[in-house]
């Protein structure tokens, strides 16, 4: 059963993976042949190809190579090959220096529409999402000393109307990242409105790392939940042990629960160690006994027995809340979402790199494959956004000026404009050098991060 939960996860990683590259690249291929040069070879992933078969007029070589993280389209051009004189026109480096940098930049590009795209579908659709509704304070924190309150129901942050939790801690991520404090408009379980002013003097630059909301003592609201069996996941524990849709949970190993976040914590704490769980069905008590399966979650092992929760209408009215948009608004909203995310991402580079945030910020593919198969298990909505939210990451990052990077080529290309040719092989190749260098030290601390992350939980 271990295998199962691991498997999912390189699944699900390797499918956004393959989605995010194929539309990269995408992107400079449709626009490489809109402008008229040739394109030899569409590789998904690097080295030696798994597949390959060749389309179209130009006889394009579209591969599947060995080592999936990236992929290249590979165009004609006078600097790797001899051209014949009949096509030299269609040579990438012939090409005047706006064509060229359309190239470049169409594959980042691609990322950030697909970005829209996602988003679009989403709101167009229709999802589910948590209400801001907030749970009593620990004592001691800044939100018990704002005076927030269980059920506080958040309907702006510092002015900006926020309709989910998605929404709120968005809007509460900025204004850490700003250190500036926070003004919430809730309306309490009484339905008056009221202002909490939140200090955020108390997270460092390493909180956008964790879970920052708990650090300032803001935490989801769980209302009181029935301990009572909704479904049974095909071939899990649970059905092999005789649990069934309906059955009343009683007592875990003789301790009496009374929730289902009391079921939930003890199976979760029980990996691999046998429970015995009482249950009442049709009034008559059965004793289920069964071995929780061991699973890596978020770097921490816990047990599954793979039960869902029995659902209650009066519960999710009060808990969800339905985001559903016409085609243009949910357009500019997707734009928006975009644009803010793309903005925020460039905004918080800056301050890695001038040192006003933490470098632990960074992940790598370990954390990206656990937030991939996180986010598939959670529903295909889950999995669209966060889809939609790597993309965005990767069009940023090859965007900026980096050599190597599609936005160290465009960096060439204006220097080129202001010389008034292009730049010397040397200088080239010393920028090559330069750009492996710092994306080496780039994924050095990215790997450094997710192995740490696994060490700590």
């Amino acid at each position: 059963m271990a295998s199962i939960p691991f498997l999912w996860y390189i699944g699900a990683f390797l499918v956004a993976l393959g989605v995010l590259i194929v539309v990269h690249e995408l992107g400079h291929y449709l626009m490489a042949r809109w402008v008229g040069i040739k394109v030899l070879r569409f590789s998904v992933g690097f080295g030696k190809p798994l597949l390959s078969r060749r389309f179209g007029s130009d006889n394009t070589e579209w591969a599947l190579a060995a080592f999936p993280l990236g992929g290249y389209v590979k165009m004609l051009d006078e600097r790797e090959d001899t051209v014949p004189e009949a096509e030299l026109h269609r040579a990438f480096n012939r090409q005047p220096v706006g064509r060229r940098a359309l190239v470049v930049a169409a594959g980042p590009i691609a990322n950030l529409l697909l970005a829209v795209a996602l988003y679009w579908l989403l709101f167009v659709g229709g999802v589910s999402e948590l209400r801001p509704l907030l749970a009593a304070p620990p004592p001691g924190t800044a939100a018990a000393q704002a005076g927030v309150e269980a059920e506080d129901e958040v309907l702006r942050v510092s002015g900006t109307p926020v309709a989910t939790m998605l929404d709120f801690r968005w809007q509460l991520m900025k204004l850490i990242a700003d250190r500036q404090p926070v003004k919430l408009e809730v309306k309490d379980r009484d339905g008056a409105i009221r202002i909490r002013m939140l200090s955020t003097e108390a997270i460092d630059s390493e909180a956008l790392n964790a879970d920052f909301t708990r650090g300032l003592g803001l935490s989801l609201f769980q209302p009181r939940l029935e301990p009572v069996i909704g479904t049974v996941v095909a071939d899990s524990v649970a059905q092999a042990a005789g649990l069934i849709a309906g059955d009343r949970v009683r007592s875990i190993n003789g301790k009496p629960i009374s929730t289902w976040t009391e079921l939930a914590m003890g199976i979760r704490e029980s990996a691999g160690n046998p429970i015995v769980l009482e249950v009442v069905r049709g009034g008559m008590l059965h004793e289920l006994r069964m071995v929780p399966a061991v699973e890596i979650d978020g770097g921490k092992t816990i047990g599954r027995i793979g039960i869902g929760i029995w659902e209650q209408p009066e519960v999710r009215a009060r808990m969800m809340i339905e985001i559903r948009l016409g085609p243009i608004d949910a357009l500019l909203r997707a734009v928006e979402r975009t644009w803010d995310t793309s903005i925020f991402s460039l905004r918080m580079i800056g301050r890695m790199l001038i040192g006003e945030q933490s470098w632990k910020n960074i992940s790598g593919p370990v954390t990206i494959a656990d937030y991939a198969g996180q986010s598939a298990r959670l529903g295909p909505s889950h999995f669209l956004k966060f889809l939609a939210l790597i993309s965005i990451s990767l069009g940023v990052l090859n965007l900026l000026p980096i050599p190597i990077l599609d936005g160290g080529h465009l960096l060439y290309y204006f220097f080129e404009v202001i010389k008034g040719g292009p730049l010397s092989e040397r200088a080239m190749e010393i920028g090559q050098q330069i750009g492996i260098g710092l994306l080496a030290l780039l994924m050095a601390f990215a790997f450094f991060n997710d192995i740490n992350r696994l060490i700590s939980g």
